[in-house]
């Protein structure tokens, strides 16, 4: 094909795209022929992007903190960003769903050798001293990964399992809130009461959650799977791949999480305690809460020793 063919093909092309939209091509082309060309530092928003790291202290390993929890964020909106896309998708089969939750999962992956960074990247000296600048925030306040979980499975797979025997699908989405498993981290055990944590956390975001809890509830990574011809439920890759995300989330990087946290926590110096207030070794730890995703995968001895082997 000439050049001039390829000219002709694009413009025609261009033609019809905008055509579909009631749009004139020549109006484009203008714009086209005075706009700047892109950069780099533009597309990425390199600019913007580096004036987010605003620290609360002058200890300079906040730095290595604040970046690197804000690297999880951005991981997490990737993470929800595929999901979205298997939630949607029209007609989904298994080689599609599977290529999606192996990404998902090398994100994870990622999130999970990556809290090397936080637990040998930090003097644990200026970690402890900086962290009461944060208190009562904690991790714990990560709304994404709450919208992971959400988007991930059937929502009585994330109900604190004492009060999943009463909550069913017609639970209203306010009641079923309440008895999360990360609720029980949130609250006096004893008198039930909402700590500060907590009730910053649901002013913030509870009504969003709700929302999307509502959303999801039909088109969670587990419901979908569960939509796929019973042969491509049976396909070995999904189901491997399906696990593999399952174990890799709710024990692989809990227990990272929780180790990197117990270094600096249990390390002697400080208090002991989240900054949140939370109860975080039974609220982390996955042999306590028993986060599983897709129970039905998994064999009985499997589900009876989950988390039990970290």
């Amino acid at each position: 094909m000439s050049n001039q063919q390829d000219y002709d093909t694009i413009i025609e092309a261009l033609q019809q795209k905008y055509k579909s939209i009631n749009q004139d091509t020549e109006d484009h082309l203008y714009g086209l022929l005075y706009s700047k060309p892109i950069t780099y530092w533009d597309y990425i928003q390199t600019d913007a992007l580096l004036s987010l790291q605003t620290q609360r202290t002058t200890l300079p390993d906040e730095m290595v903190f604040i970046a690197y929890h804000q690297i999880n964020e951005l991981i997490f909106k990737m993470i929800l960003w595929e999901i979205q896309q298997v939630a949607e998708k029209e007609e989904l089969d298994a080689t599609f769903f599977e290529g999606k939750i192996m990404r998902i999962s090398r994100y994870f992956d990622m999130l999970t050798t990556s809290f090397n960074i936080m637990r040998e990247g930090m003097e644990i000296e200026q970690y402890m001293k900086f962290r009461y600048t944060l208190t009562p925030a904690s991790g714990f306040q990560s709304a994404q990964y709450r919208l992971v979980e959400f988007a991930s499975t059937e929502l009585i797979n994330l109900i604190d399992y004492r009060f999943r025997s009463s909550i069913d699908r017609n639970t209203p989405y306010t009641h079923a809130f309440e008895h999360l498993y990360w609720q029980a981290a949130g609250k006096d055990y004893k008198t039930g009461k909402k700590s500060t944590l907590l009730v910053n956390f649901e002013k913030r975001y509870k009504d969003e959650f709700l929302r999307f809890m509502e959303s999801y509830n039909t088109k969670n990574l587990w419901t979908r799977f569960k939509e796929l011809p019973e042969k491509d439920q049976k396909d070995e890759d999904l189901v491997k791949a399906m696990r593999h995300y399952d174990y890799t989330v709710n024990v692989t990087w809990v227990m990272a999480h929780y180790n990197a946290a117990k270094h600096y926590i249990e390390s002697g110096t400080g208090d002991g305690e989240a900054t949140g207030g939370s109860d975080w070794k039974k609220y982390m730890h996955p042999k306590y809460q028993r986060r599983i995703f897709f129970p039905e995968l998994w064999t009985k001895e499997e589900l009876d020793n989950w988390g039990m082997d970290v």
